[in-house]
Formats: structure tokens, sequence, C-alpha cells
């Protein structure tokens, strides 16, 4: 008997203003791989104003990061979904969340002049901004997650501390993370990833995109999925070449 195709849905939260530092290249990737795979894929578009339904009607989330401005519109909308994300998240759906959107997920944003910021209170986890005076981190960093390395580009004031119910997405092994001092990258809670990287992230790391299809998949068909292997020689380059010039050697 033939094999039933698969799909995933990928729901893509506010793509018109949470897609800095071209995050938006991180979509471009996971479509790519299913569609190399013969997955069948299908992006939502989830903007200001959309339905809590189309939420629910996801596999996969993912959602970039922004400036300050787009970020405090996208807090608004995003406050009225909470209950649901919530939910998704609790109960182990799939999701990337880069930057800005992964500050969104913790308890509060402080900002240097001391006023508070809630954030959706999801993830056990908090960020500040020291002063006005305090230098934003930036660069390419380099990060160990696992059995894998992973690259990118970071570029935020906020410093991030975890609580004790999330994990560290990685170790810092070359760059700043979460916050300059504790050596941490990014947070895991369940299902969902959450991370500084810019770049964007899955062009030059694509085990993780693959991670996070292969969890889509088997949240959604509830079987052990193991994808076809993709020649990722190029990508594979681009990350050496990034820790080359960091004098990191993978």
């Amino acid at each position: 008997m033939k094999s039933e195709k698969k799909k995933i849905v990928i729901g893509w939260l506010y793509p018109e203003l949470m897609s800095t530092y071209g995050d938006r290249g991180n979509i471009l990737v996971l479509k790519k791989r299913c569609e190399w795979r013969n997955i069948d894929v299908l992006i939502k578009r989830l903007d200001l104003g959309f339905a809590v339904s189309e939420l629910s009607s996801c596999d996969l989330i993912f959602m970039g990061g922004a400036q300050d401005k787009q970020q405090q519109i996208v807090s608004d909308d995003l406050m009225k979904k909470q209950k649901e994300l919530k939910r998704m998240i609790d109960e182990e759906m799939p999701g990337l969340y880069i930057c800005g959107a992964y500050q969104f997920l913790g308890q509060h944003y402080k900002e240097a002049d001391g006023a508070i910021i809630p954030g959706l209170n999801i993830l056990d986890l908090y960020t500040e901004n020291p002063s006005i005076d305090s230098p934003r981190l930036i660069g390419n960093v380099i990060a160990k997650i696992g059995g894998m390395t992973i690259v990118g580009f970071e570029n935020h004031g906020g410093r991030t501390y975890l609580g004790e119910e999330v994990k560290p997405l990685g170790k810092v092994i070359k760059g700043f993370g979460n916050n300059g001092i504790d050596e941490t990258e990014g947070a895991i809670y369940k299902n969902s990833y959450c991370t500084y990287f810019h770049g964007p992230i899955l062009p030059k790391n694509p085990e993780f995109a693959d991670l996070l299809i292969k969890l889509a998949l088997e949240k959604k068909y509830h079987v052990t999925i193991k994808l076809s292997p993709i020649d990722n020689s190029l990508e594979i380059q681009a990350r050496a070449a990034i820790a080359k010039r960091l004098n990191i050697k993978l």
C-alpha cells in the first residue's frame, strides 16, 4: 500500500513586522527542505489581527525579531492570543522563536529606564536592558547544541536570564548568547526553541531545520519520522567559513 504523502502547515507570526536581519530566510529553508523531500508545506502568514483559529491549525510556529517600535505593535496583538499560544506550547507544538519573539514568551522585559513591559508569561525567563549606556551584544556567534555546533549572528540590547523550568538551547563557544555572562544561548521548553541567532539561523544550520520538520511531522502523524538525506555541503562550507573567521575549529 502506498504511504500517505505528508504535509505540514507552518504558521509564520507577523511576517511584515517581525523579520529583521533576514529572519524570513528561515521560512525559505523550512519550505525548501520539505519540498526536496516531497513533503507538502503550507506557509500561513499570520499578520496583525489574525484569528486564533488560524494559529490552532498550524503544525509548526515561527516568529522572528524586530525593533522596539514593531515589537510594541505586535505585543498588543499577540497578548490577545496568549491563552491559545500557551496551550499549544505546553502541548509540545514545535516552534522557533528568534530574538524579540524569544523575549515575548518570557515574564517581562525591563527597559533601561526601569519600565517593565509585561511578556506573555509562557516561559520561565525574563529580559532586561541594564542601562542606556550598555553596549548591544553584536557579532558572529557559535554555540554547542547537543551534538550540533551552530553558527549565527546576534544583535540585541536585552539580556535574558533563564528560570528553572527552561533549559538553555546551548553553550556559547564564541560570542555573547543570552546575556554575555553565563555562557548560555537561547532556551528550550518542550518542543519550543528560542534563540538570539539571526543571520538567519537555519540556512547555515540545516540539521536544526530538519529537527523542527521532524518534530512537526511526528507530532502531527504520531509516527517516528526518518527524513531522507540532503546534500548539505554548501551549508557546511558557510558554517566553516564563519568559524574560521572567529578562529574556532568545528
